[in-house]
């Protein structure tokens, strides 16, 4: 149940919960209130117990790396709490033994409240969920592992072959679960965001949020964005997967009524460009699209006006292939000379050039590292969310002097032609 209230008694209510030690599992602050932007992109907080004793342990993100303070109870803890809630935060997910608070902030400044039970398990069958007699405990151990948000035995990761019947994750398939993991954790802060400054909607069951994944393969990340986004978050959703393959259809088709999930999950059988969708989607995922598939889901994107898009593209042969055929420019000889250093610089001007393309066309664009690249070296994250607004004379000139310089036609670009136009 969803419950709209004044801000300021909604942030005293959850004050409470994030000082209680005994009940507090884990909580994290995010996104941003219209018009006023946060410290930090992300915090952290749950209670760890060191050999000084008990400490509210706090891990701010800001753009590029993660900073840890621990606060003893009483005093230092409630003023790291009040200059938290202090922030302009859009977004607070709180964790108790036996409660999960949703608090979002609306451009109205009041707050929206989704409160569930913990006590609600994923049945085995596929049916509804029932009761489960044990509450959540907290993990107050100070070294202990980053809390996973699908759990090894999460009925997803055995459906996709991630997890062996047992709930185990494969040995060769850690990887791949690290990829799930890492992208969920981007997935997640980015519909805050989107959601908070109101770029993205607030969905409802009447009006599921609707996702697109284009170029879906085998469906792994999909089948986790869903689970995630209506398990984890509580949200409804309706998400359809595209691929131009039959096999990739019916088998994911399979998996999702196995999983019992077929009627907020269906698949199409399309090319990108041209598959059709029920309803133009709010999110659009292309996850390791090949070469210029990628530029094509980005481009159906920007035709579709989706407020969030994110994108981890595979490989980049046509830039790659362009500088071959094209002189360098100088002084930048050396960054060519060697096929290996070719390939990698034509992988940054690949997406380079993209994250140009998409601010020219109204987007907001952050290109990130979504996993570490011993997993995988395909693990840059385009992240755009429509603004609307129209390019600055500075972004068209970067744009148009790089690929000038380097003489090169992103596909990108092709693609939206007239809207670059």
């Amino acid at each position: 149940m969803t419950v709209a209230e004044p801000l300021l008694r909604a942030l005293a209510r959850m004050r409470g919960l994030l000082l209680d030690d005994t009940v507090l599992v884990r909580a994290v602050a995010s996104g941003r209130q219209k018009g006023r932007q946060p410290r930090w992109r992300r915090v952290e907080l749950r209670y760890v117990d060191l050999k000084a004793g008990r400490r509210l342990q706090l891990t701010a993100y800001d753009d590029t790396q993660a900073h840890t303070s621990n606060h003893e109870p009483g005093e230092p803890a409630r003023d790291a709490v009040d200059a938290l809630l202090d922030e302009p935060f859009g977004n607070w997910h709180i964790e108790t033994t036996t409660e999960t608070h949703q608090l979002r902030v609306t451009k109205k400044l009041e707050a929206m409240v989704h409160t569930t039970s913990r006590s609600a398990a994923a049945p085995t069958d596929g049916g509804p969920a029932g009761p489960d007699p044990e509450a959540a405990e907290a993990v107050r151990s100070h070294d202990r592992r980053k809390p996973r948000l699908l759990p090894e035995d999460h009925p997803v990761l055995r459906a996709v072959g991630i997890a062996d019947p047992d709930g185990r994750v494969k040995p060769s398939r850690q990887a791949k679960y690290r990829q799930v993991e890492e992208f969920l954790r981007s997935l997640g802060p980015a519909v805050d965001d989107a959601m908070s400054s109101g770029r993205l909607r607030t969905p409802t069951a009447e009006e599921p949020l609707r996702v697109v994944d284009l170029g879906c393969g085998n469906a792994y990340l999909t089948f986790a964005a869903h689970a995630y986004l209506t398990e984890v978050r509580g949200l409804p959703v309706h998400l359809v997967g595209v691929d131009v393959k039959a096999q990739s259809r019916e088998h994911n088709s399979a998996v999702a009524e196995d999983l019992g999930i077929s009627g907020s999950a269906t698949f199409v059988q399309g090319d990108i460009a041209t598959a059709e969708v029920p309803e133009p989607p709010d999110v659009v995922l292309a996850l390791h699209a090949c070469d210029t598939a990628t530029d094509d889901a980005l481009a159906r994107a920007v035709e579709w006006q989706a407020p969030l898009v994110l994108a981890a593209p595979c490989c980049h042969h046509d830039v790659a292939a362009q500088l071959r055929r094209t002189p360098t420019p100088a002084p930048y000889s050396l960054l060519t000379r060697h096929g290996i250093l070719r390939e990698r610089f034509a992988d940054t001007l690949t997406d380079a050039v993209r994250a140009g393309v998409l601010r020219l066309v109204g987007y907001r664009v952050d290109v990130i590292e979504f996993v570490e690249s011993k997993h995988t070296p395909r693990n840059t994250l385009l992240r755009a969310v429509r603004t609307g607004a129209p390019p600055s004379d500075r972004a068209r000139a970067e744009y148009d002097d790089l690929t000038r310089t380097w003489g090169v036609h992103p596909a990108l670009a092709e693609r939206l032609h007239d809207r670059l136009a």
